[in-house]
């Protein structure tokens, strides 16, 4: 993880997209919350009705579920343990987030405790987490939210387009697992991923995504023939993701090219081939004293 850039800026993990030539890496990076005392919810890839669905993040006043997937810097699977809003000012948890403690002083120090961590980096299906929301979390899917804001959006077409990032180029390692700000994929502020096996699903049929919306080392669900995915949080029908990912496991793609009806905390679901494994270097409950990526689920064998 990059230190944070500066204050108010809330971190947004990695996770593997999919596009015309298939997974491509969105490296996590630094954001501006686009209100006070909102937070962010990461996107997870879910299975359902034979297919795995990308279940876009969202902005709202509480996390809500994403998957069960532990993307880490305070994403552990529940909930965001990275920092918090007191007021109009958001305090960060310098035990596993990066912040120069000499330039941010809205600090608070928590002890995290992460479990569970099997580096896979999607829901349901063959080694999918079997997690499933919670009341509490079913009721902040229903609360007042806000799409990925234009630095975010900018950010993933930046990494469309960076074949760099593609899966079927870095074999799961990206040579970029996170970065300082969006759309920033060289410089000081740029983290590579480290190296790891990867462990994606297996690809199946295709399953074009519906017109609709949407980490190295990780576990993704495997990719079928074509799916793209959406600009903003959409339904989709997209095939499973292959094997490749930076570091994690993603789940095998089905044949149904139908958005499975699993839970989703953000307004719409995409269905597409099923994530693979995030780039390790993400998933520390303590922030390493110099700017590293996180170790995200890889993929099945098939990259924080």
């Amino acid at each position: 993880q990059p230190v944070c850039p500066a204050p108010g800026y809330i971190w947004t993990p990695g996770y593997w997209a999919w596009g015309p030539d298939g997974y491509y890496w969105v490296p996590g990076t630094w954001v501006e919350a686009p209100e006070v005392g909102f937070l962010w919810t990461p996107g997870y890839w879910g299975w359902g009705d034979g297919v795995y669905i990308w279940h876009a993040g969202y902005w709202g006043p509480h996390v809500g579920f994403y998957g069960g997937v532990v993307y880490g810097f305070g994403y552990d699977g529940v909930g965001f343990a990275g920092g918090e809003w007191r007021g109009r000012e958001f305090f960060y948890n310098s035990r596993v987030t990066n912040v120069n403690v000499t330039v941010i002083h809205n600090t608070f120090e928590r002890n995290v405790v992460v479990r569970n961590d099997t580096h896979v980096s999607f829901n349901g299906g063959r080694g999918g987490i079997q997690a499933r929301p919670t009341a509490e979390q079913e009721r902040f899917a229903h609360e007042e939210h806000r799409p990925p804001t234009a630095a975010q959006t900018d950010h993933r077409e930046a990494a469309s387009k960076n074949r760099d990032l593609l899966a079927s180029v870095n074999h799961g390692r990206p040579a970029v697992a996170a970065t300082r700000k969006p759309g920033e994929f060289k410089g000081e502020g740029v983290v590579p991923a480290r190296g790891g096996a990867e462990s994606k699903p297996v690809p199946k049929e295709e399953h074009k995504p519906a017109p609709s919306s949407e980490r190295p080392s990780n576990t993704r669900p495997a990719p079928s023939h074509e799916n793209k995915p959406a600009a903003v949080p959409k339904e989709e029908h997209r095939p499973a993701p292959s094997s490749e990912r930076p570091s994690n496991t993603r789940p095998a793609p089905s044949h149904e090219s139908k958005p499975a009806p699993a839970p989703r905390p953000s307004g719409h679901t995409e269905s597409k081939p099923a994530p693979a494994a995030h780039p390790s270097g993400h998933t520390e409950s303590k922030p390493a004293p110099q700017p590293k990526p996180k170790s995200e689920p890889k993929p099945e064998q098939h990259p924080h």
